[in-house]
């Protein structure tokens, strides 16, 4: 389910960002010789319009067609080939000869730029598309950073945060959503952090030397959760328990969280034991049954969840394209990380695999729309980089052009062109590699 969501998602967006390209090409009347799913190399591919032999028997007229339609047999992307245009394909032959009146070559430098643009922008739009569907219909929902205590993990600890804090802020920053108080600390390079211990407000100063950790640390935040009763489940023997009822401790050992009673159910499975309740304003000694997986068959308390519901689809365009440009931001910052070798964050950069361990192992289409629209805008900030080979290098050279008047030699933009995709090919090697050693470990 995984493999097969990943490859649905990706197939999704490449085709959307190179419908963008060749949207624009054929509003300008620019050739485009070729779409391609996934690349074809030499004579092997998956399809063709032209070169499948079953397709142009049912379908003789596509071979007169201008584009050639196909799938290739490398899943790593996709392409859209523009005649006149130095992309990675590489067609250097066609350089060679007299600019054609169809070509892109002979645009102008505003009308290249908008070719070059269009993938980046239905990339974008795409997200926001998806994301007012996903607040039309499901809304939002998050756990409140505001009375949320943490339960931090090991390396949260050596940074000072201890179990019951409740964070404030960040430096200036007053964190909203308590699920990306680990992102917010990366992201933002937190030099301090006002935290609310029992009564007292303490500023912590965190060790930036931590902060490359801290980017592959998994769950620096839990959520602290007070082991409250909401219900016994039923069939459970334990119904001399009530909601509301507060456990405190089982066979004399202290449980202040829900995390904490864990390994002390753990080693009384199977035993009846007695609990310390506290009821309203009494504290009793309750027995209670622990089964052999180490539970007492009830259900807790859940943390305060913040429901935000848009009841009209003006609400849930304005929902959407915040989200959307939260999402960019977040991820510029992440690109930001990535480029400072100190941090350590270019250990996180993942490929396929890594994408694919984030979809659900079953269904879920709140979830899948989630992923697709965060990875359309990953695909069109990526492709905005100024690295020759992407997007971003050919908008780069452009815009000079515009500025200076004066155009890139084809010499030049070739030579650019093979730096890129070694510079790409690195950081694939990269990604690769990462998601390689983590699944060793």
């Amino acid at each position: 389910m995984k493999i097969l969501q990943v490859i649905l998602a990706l197939s999704i967006l490449i085709l959307l960002h190179e419908l963008g390209h060749y949207t624009f090409a054929k509003i300008l009347r620019i050739r485009v010789e070729k779409f391609f799913l996934f690349f074809d190399i030499g004579k092997s591919f998956i399809f063709s319009t032209k070169r499948s032999r079953w397709f142009t028997k049912l379908f003789p007229k596509a071979l007169d067609w201008e584009t050639e339609y196909g799938i290739g047999v490398l899943p790593l992307g996709g392409y859209c080939k523009i005649a006149g245009m130095i992309d990675e394909s590489m067609d250097t032959e066609q350089m060679k000869q007299a600019p054609k009146s169809w070509e892109f070559r002979t645009r102008n430098p505003w009308q290249r730029l908008l070719v070059m643009s269009g993938g980046v922008l239905y990339n974008f739009i795409f997200a926001i598309l998806v994301f007012i569907a996903i607040a039309g219909i499901w809304g939002q929902s998050y756990i409140s950073n505001s009375g949320s205590k943490i339960y931090p993990n090991g390396l949260a600890q050596e940074m000072g945060f201890e179990v019951g804090d409740e964070i404030l802020a960040f430096d200036d920053y007053e964190p909203q959503n308590f699920g990306m108080l680990q992102a917010d600390l990366v992201r933002r390079k937190v030099h301090t952090a006002k935290v609310l211990r029992g009564s007292d407000t303490l500023t912590l100063y965190i060790d930036q030397a931590m902060m490359s950790r801290a980017i592959e640390s998994q769950l620096m935040f839990d959520i602290a959760i007070p082991f409250i009763i909401d219900s016994v489940a039923a069939g459970s023997p334990n119904t001399i328990l009530k909601r509301g009822d507060r456990i405190i401790s089982f066979d004399g050992q202290e449980v202040q969280y829900l995390q904490d009673s864990r390994e002390v159910l753990a080693s009384l499975a199977g035993r009846e034991v007695a609990a310390g309740v506290v009821r309203e304003a009494d504290t009793l000694s309750v027995p209670v049954q622990v089964d052999s997986a180490g539970r007492i068959g009830v259900y807790m308390r859940t943390p305060s969840i913040i429901n935000e519901s848009y009841d009209n689809l003006g609400e849930a365009v304005v929902a959407g394209i915040k989200l959307t440009g939260e999402s960019i931001s977040g991820y510029l910052q992440d690109l930001r990380l990535l480029a400072t070798p100190s941090t350590g964050a270019y250990k996180s950069v993942g490929s396929f695999i890594a994408i694919g361990q984030v979809f659900p192992d079953v269904w879920d289409w709140y979830r899948f729309m989630y992923i697709l629209a965060l990875l359309s805008i990953m695909l069109g900030v990526m492709n905005l980089l100024p690295i020759p080979g992407l997007d971003g290098g050919h908008i780069l050279f452009t815009v000079y052009e515009i500025i200076s008047g004066r155009k890139p030699s084809d010499k030049f933009m070739i030579a650019a062109q093979w730096i890129g995709m070694i510079l790409l090919l690195a950081l694939m090697l990269l990604a690769f590699g990462n998601d390689i050693g983590r699944l060793i470990k």
